[in-house]
């Protein structure tokens, strides 16, 4: 069984960065993709970044330019750096791993973005 652990979020000001981690325990197939998700209070659940077990890196619109999304195999770790935060990105920020068994989620961290 796959656990997700997410962590490195918190209170930022505007402007400021946070990186975030998430490792995976247990077995994950190397053939696999890993994203990053996030949810505010009252909106749904919003695709933020992917990565895939190849390399390739796809980020959603109003992420672009901002995140890097990154990993580390040998860790089986996904990071996601956070620059130039705004108030908008404030939400739960969740872990997902899809592979060749199945899908995995983390119980998320909170970001929070202060004007």
């Amino acid at each position: 069984q796959v656990q997700l652990v997410e962590s490195g979020g918190g209170l930022v000001q505007v402007g400021g960065s946070l990186r975030l981690s998430c490792a995976a325990s247990g077995i994950v197939t190397s053939i696999n993709v890993m994203n990053w998700y996030r949810q505010a209070p009252g909106k749904q659940r919003e695709w933020v970044a992917r990565i895939t077990s190849a390399g390739s890196l796809n980020y959603g619109d109003s992420v672009k330019g901002r995140f890097t999304i990154s990993r580390d195999n040998a860790k089986n770790t996904v990071y996601l750096q956070m620059n130039s935060l705004k108030p908008e990105d404030t939400a739960r920020y969740y872990c997902h791993i899809r592979d060749t068994v199945g899908d995995y989620w983390g119980q998320g961290t909170q970001v929070t973005v202060s004007s």
